[in-house]
């Protein structure tokens, strides 16, 4: 098996991936290489496996792609909150991202985890530090430290392990429709109710219906910094995670259906409530969805995370690596609000002095 290698042929420094230039970077010779070169350079090409397109070498193919992974990722665990992280073999040391505690190596991954794609980071940390720095400005009363330069040295770059879905939506609708009319006829206000019975059937498409794969992680954080373009979604190559960490999955696919049901459910009752504008409310309404052609896979998508202690409680932010997407619930600070009450308290008293006096 070839041993795959992330050093520069220039100077030898490692090379990690520039999300601004969507190439891989040395830091130390400002040398730049595409996903295309690096395959070249650190991949034995074997021609005459590459003719041979029958089903047993891509079964071939896959083992050897799982062992690969296998080979050259490395599974760190904090032994304070239980994540498990993942990061390339080049990685040495690292912390929890989520409780910023040291992580000790916890030894190899097995291959089965591989994802099947990859959504590169699209924003680099220095353009994820100000667009945070900006979101902290809109907030008054945070705690001084929240935004210092300690605190945002703990923003890591983290793939997420996401679980995306596609499935037919079979959905079927019925209930009363109601159309209510209103008029004034002399000295009486008339109103006039008519039912109708309404039903409607749909086949509803779906394609790559997200749901994080992390328990750790909350999915309303998640969800809140959706949509990803998954659409630039590429096959997964352990390059992508060089400067960058990523977390295993701990929700199997299996336990991920109902939300991913619950989701489909919903999108497909906001398309059905778009056909029913004719109506002034719906009575008895049932809606029914069966999920059919239901297929998976298992992906990594780009998110920068921090999280911050304050008041023994743990706060986490979440910035879509590709969007700039931010969600979170920032903590309170209340001497600052406290001072600033108190402020504007001794403000008050003086205009009404002023205004006072002046009568």
């Amino acid at each position: 098996m070839n041993t795959v290698q992330y050093k520069c042929p220039n100077c030898g420094g490692e090379l990690v991936f520039n999300p601004e230039k969507q190439m891989f970077s040395c830091p130390y010779c400002a040398s730049d290489f595409t996903e295309a070169e690096m395959e070249e350079r650190y991949h034995t090409q074997n021609e005459t496996a590459q003719k041979e397109a029958d089903a047993d070498a891509k079964t071939l193919k896959d083992e050897n792609d799982e062992a690969a992974f296998e080979e050259h990722t490395r599974l760190y665990e904090c032994p304070s909150c239980g994540a498990q992280i993942i990061a390339d073999e080049t990685t040495s040391a690292t912390f929890c991202y989520y409780c910023h505690n040291p992580v000790v190596l916890a030894g190899r991954l097995k291959g089965n985890y591989k994802p099947a794609y990859v959504l590169p980071f699209a924003v680099q940390r220095d353009a994820a530090e100000k667009e945070f720095r900006a979101w902290c400005r809109k907030r008054w009363f945070l705690p001084s430290d929240f935004r210092s330069k300690q605190q945002l040295e703990k923003m890591s770059g983290v793939y997420v392990p996401f679980w995306l879905a596609s499935c037919l939506a079979d959905t079927n609708m019925s209930g009363i429709g109601q159309v209510v009319k209103s008029w004034r006829d002399g000295k009486y206000q008339v109103t006039e109710t008519t039912e109708y019975t309404v039903s409607r059937q749909a086949k509803i498409p779906f394609e790559r219906v997200p749901a994080d794969g992390a328990a750790k992680i909350e999915d309303a954080l998640m969800d809140a910094i959706e949509p990803f373009p998954v659409q630039e979604m590429r096959p997964f190559s352990m390059q992508y995670l060089s400067g960058f960490l990523a977390e295993k999955y701990d929700v199997d696919w299996e336990k991920i259906v109902p939300r991913i049901q619950s989701r489909v459910q919903t999108a497909s009752e906001q398309v059905i409530n778009e056909t029913l504008t004719q109506y002034t409310s719906i009575k008895n309404k049932q809606v029914h969805v069966n999920m059919t052609n239901l297929q998976h896979d298992y992906v990594l998508l780009p998110v920068w995370f921090m999280s911050y202690q304050h008041g023994g409680k743990t706060y986490h932010f979440a910035m879509n690596g590709q969007t700039k997407k931010l969600s979170g619930t920032p903590p309170l600070s209340w001497a600052k609000l406290l001072t600033f009450c108190a402020a504007l308290m001794v403000v008050i008293g003086v205009l009404g002095g002023l205004i006072g006096g002046s009568l």
